[in-house]
């Protein structure tokens, strides 16, 4: 058997094929899936406005919302657009570095997320288990470093993805079976051997969100633990109901993430559009949901969203 030509240069293009079986489906999948962005786009850029323009929300809670808000706007709009144009357009082909570029945006922001996700539990731990301390222990210059933290994070470790599949020979063929550039989908086009490279990405993807995924649940138990020792059920109640919705959207996401992740490496009797379809989830979902969880019910949020809409509406 000839030795595999290492040297072969990266291809011009892909072809984004979409979710494999539901090609039929793919015009009426988009309609939601738009609908989810506009509204993802409106509620995100809504509350980073609100932000801005009152400086009482200038707090640990809303300025760690802010970080989510850009990371929801850039992490959908780094796949959405390019999905339906692929589902409407029928658009398949993605240059290779416009892929690279979106891999990278892909994976690094959702580490991004997971990480904004783990700061907002300790701003929340640290509010309701120590509140008289909270403005002293968060300060805005503690905030701006976890912040730092996060982004400095997502982009040390992912971005050697684009680096190690630009280096990679590709001799098979140019069809990604997904509707977005991931990793795994693209480093499986490679005619070499890359179990080293898979183990290599999967094992970040695990750790950053094991990791995290375990600081917030003890945060979590923290923050439960002090609400059912307030005196007052009304105040329990209601500090219940906001961290129960917290609760659900982390497990959206971290749920959804974890399934493609675990599936890349055991699931493989997993249909595979039902692999992409949830694939695609915990990008949508949770830049949907963070607005209406963390803005709409934030009742300062609510208020000036409102008072701005009735000072228009006169």
């Amino acid at each position: 058997m000839p030795p595999l030509n290492t040297s072969r240069p990266s291809p011009v293009t892909f072809l984004l094929m979409g979710i494999p079986g539901l090609e039929h489906l793919h015009a009426w999948i988009g309609i939601p899936f738009c609908s989810m962005y506009m509204a993802a786009l409106v509620g995100n850029v809504t509350i980073l406005a609100v932000v801005k323009a009152e400086r009482s929300l200038h707090q640990p809670m809303f300025l760690f919302l802010c970080m989510l808000s850009v990371t929801d706007l850039v992490l959908s709009t780094s796949t959405l657009p390019r999905m339906l144009c692929l589902f409407w357009l029928r658009v398949h082909d993605i240059a290779f570095d416009a892929c690279l570029a979106q891999m990278f945006f892909i994976h690094s922001f959702t580490a991004m997320e997971s990480g904004f996700f783990l700061a907002m539990a300790i701003d929340r731990y640290v509010a309701i288990c120590d509140p008289l301390r909270h403005a002293t222990i968060l300060t805005h210059s503690r905030i701006t470093i976890m912040g730092i933290i996060v982004v400095c994070r997502g982009v040390a470790f992912f971005s050697p993805h684009p680096i190690l599949l630009k280096q990679l020979p590709y001799c098979r063929t140019r069809i990604i079976a997904h509707t977005y550039c991931e990793f795994m989908a693209v480093v499986k086009l490679a005619c070499m051997d890359i179990s080293a490279t898979k183990s290599y990405s999967l094992s970040m993807a695990s750790i950053i969100g094991s990791c995290d995924v375990i600081l917030i649940a003890v945060s979590y138990v923290f923050i439960l633990r002090s609400v059912f020792r307030l005196p007052s059920r009304e105040a329990s109640l209601k500090a219940l109901g906001t961290c129960g919705s917290h609760v659900c959207v982390i497990l959206v996401f971290y749920s959804t993430a974890g399934f493609s992740i675990f599936t890349h490496r055991f699931g493989k009797n997993v249909p595979a559009h039902v692999h992409i379809f949830i694939a695609n989830m915990y990008l949508l979902i949770p830049p949907f949901l963070n607005p209406i969880v963390y803005g709409v019910r934030t009742k300062k949020i609510r208020e000036h969203v409102l008072k701005v809409l009735r000072v228009k509406a006169a």
